[in-house]
């Protein structure tokens, strides 16, 4: 807080609808979105955080990576100089963590959560980075509630939680 006004970050929520491979296609068919995978940017711009099935299916930092901007859709979500270092701190928790490949296929066809401690998946990450940062009201965003947390779920809740944050603010 300087002189009684917060000071804002800027991370953006990078969602990828590129071509990809056949895993891709797999996971944009079976849960009916455009996105098949999701990571954090950095308010630097040149370090996204996150894990990939593709890369070394760890939680990790990429730095100064080269992409095409058709394969992504970006989401801008506005953070205080707390809710910023908060997911900062999730990420050293959790880095070099490993990729839930069952925690994700069994919460997609059976009807409840399948949770592994110490293993996650893209969106789920981001989604408790962004819940324990405190971005995620949960009042609003129920993560408890939420058997699938596909990257296209990911984004409708990103921007549920943006729409009533500017309702919040016309109030």
């Amino acid at each position: 807080m300087l002189g009684g006004v917060f000071m804002s970050m800027v991370v953006k929520v990078a969602f990828y609808k590129g071509k990809g491979n056949w895993i891709n296609k797999i996971i944009r068919w079976w849960t009916k979105s455009s996105y098949s995978h999701a990571e954090l940017v950095l308010p630097n711009k040149m370090t996204w955080i996150g894990i990939s099935p593709f890369l070394s299916s760890k939680v990790e930092s990429r730095h100064n990576i080269t992409f095409k901007i058709k394969n992504w859709d970006f989401v801008d979500i506005d953070l205080t100089e707390h809710q910023y270092s908060t997911i900062l701190d999730f990420f050293k928790e959790t880095k070099g963590c490993t990729y839930d490949w069952v925690g994700m296929l069994f919460s997609q066809f059976l009807p409840f959560r399948i949770k592994r401690k110490n293993k996650w998946y893209c969106s789920e990450w981001i989604a408790y980075a962004l819940r324990v940062s405190g971005f995620f009201n949960w009042q609003v965003i129920k993560l408890y509630d939420q058997r699938d947390l596909s990257p296209g779920v990911l984004y409708d809740l990103i921007i549920k939680q943006k729409r009533k944050n500017n309702e919040n603010l016309e109030d």
